[in-house]
């Protein structure tokens, strides 16, 4: 079988949607099961993981306006078709497009935040979404969720998908383990004790609310914690920008914007516990990877985060600051015997999730799918 799969998120992006991209074609190259990938992406980067595989590069920069339509709805079903491909793939759920009927369709669902919360994206990007979602929805053969949560809101609101979409919870990457690499943390100029934020900064990610149970926290303890954050600033961020600026402990709180992966691990390791008050999430990875390094988390009790943090999370109601602010607070007092046995709760339940089993159930899920008995 030839699969395709649309690649462009390895070279426009760092976050979620790329993580998972790189995580599934790397353990599907692992599996020497006698399929044929193909990547299709923006730019030739020799990543030492994927040398071997067939890529075609079809670049977007220094190209007339007009050409990204042109390439996503005509250049690339046209390359794919003449390359006799059986199925593609896309991760990022925006296609694929204009493929004969022979040629299966599968998409990637990580969450509806476009259609359930507007207002926290671009205008552009909603619009979009809203003129080609259904569409491609029902158009395609196979949907695949990353949790029951994305799935009960895709099936709610796309009654198409019912039938023919299937949730794989996403995997651990191996290298989110305990780490106590004091170099990286002073490097960093990072102070102990601290909490840890980490994801892209925007509206959704509910941070203003951070700032101001931290507020209330740190008027509360007789441990002064830092705050540190670990995202670069994504969209509509006025409004954290300026709580930041005014903030009375903003001296405690540091921003270290995007952080290379092989730094993340000491980062989580060192942390008195990650928070994550996010307002809705598809899956919610940071969760995952705080509990391998074996941090307690600190998460909202809403949309798949339950489904992430199962029983060793400590959550709250994300739109009440008193409850951030206590969770904090019960952390934060835990004493050296609980913070072991967290650790060791922690690591035990990330060590169910695997981008083996993903992968695995990927491919077995779209062998079915060729087979008609799906």
């Amino acid at each position: 079988m030839k699969i395709a799969i649309l690649a462009d998120a390895l070279d426009n992006q760092n976050a979620g949607i790329h993580v998972y991209t790189e995580a599934l074609i790397k353990e599907l190259l692992k599996r020497n099961d006698g399929h044929e990938y193909i990547l299709v992406r923006h730019k030739n980067k020799k990543d030492t993981e994927l040398l071997g595989i067939q890529q075609i590069v079809i670049p977007t920069s220094s190209l007339p306006i007009g050409f990204a339509s042109l390439r996503l709805f005509f250049l690339i079903p046209y390359l794919l078709t003449k390359q006799k491909v059986d199925v593609v793939f896309e991760p990022a759920h925006f296609g694929p497009f204009n493929l004969p009927k022979r040629i299966k369709r599968v998409t990637f669902i990580h969450d509806l935040t476009p259609i359930l919360f507007p207002e926290y994206h671009r205008w552009h990007g909603q619009i979009l979404q809203r003129i080609f979602l259904k569409r491609i929805l029902k158009n395609t053969h196979l949907i695949f969720t990353n949790s029951k949560n994305t799935s009960k809101d895709l099936e709610h609101y796309y009654p198409s998908a019912k039938g023919k979409n299937k949730t794989l919870l996403l995997g651990k990457d191996p290298a989110f383990k305990p780490s106590k690499n004091n170099d990286v943390i002073h490097s960093f100029g990072i102070k102990l004790p601290y909490f840890l934020c980490v994801g892209t900064i925007e509206p959704r990610k509910n941070l203003v609310r951070l700032l101001k149970a931290y507020s209330l926290f740190m008027n509360e303890t007789h441990t002064p914690h830092n705050l540190i954050f670990v995202g670069s600033l994504g969209w509509k961020t006025e409004t954290f920008e300026k709580q930041l600026a005014k903030h009375p402990y903003r001296d405690q709180i540091q921003l270290l914007g995007y952080v290379k992966k092989e730094d993340l691990p000491t980062i989580y390791t060192h942390a008195r516990a990650l928070i994550y008050p996010s307002l809705y999430e598809g899956f919610g990875l940071p969760v995952l990877e705080a509990l391998a390094c074996g941090t307690d988390v600190i998460c909202s009790n809403t949309s798949s985060l339950p489904e992430v943090g199962g029983e060793v999370a400590h959550y709250f109601n994300p739109e009440s600051v008193a409850e951030i602010k206590n969770q904090m607070s019960k952390v934060s007092h835990f004493s050296v015997s609980q913070q072991k046995t967290n650790c060791q709760k922690n690591i035990a339940h990330a060590q169910l999730f695997s981008w083996k089993k993903h992968a695995d159930a990927f491919m077995n899920t779209i062998e079915v799918l060729m087979t008609d008995r799906l």
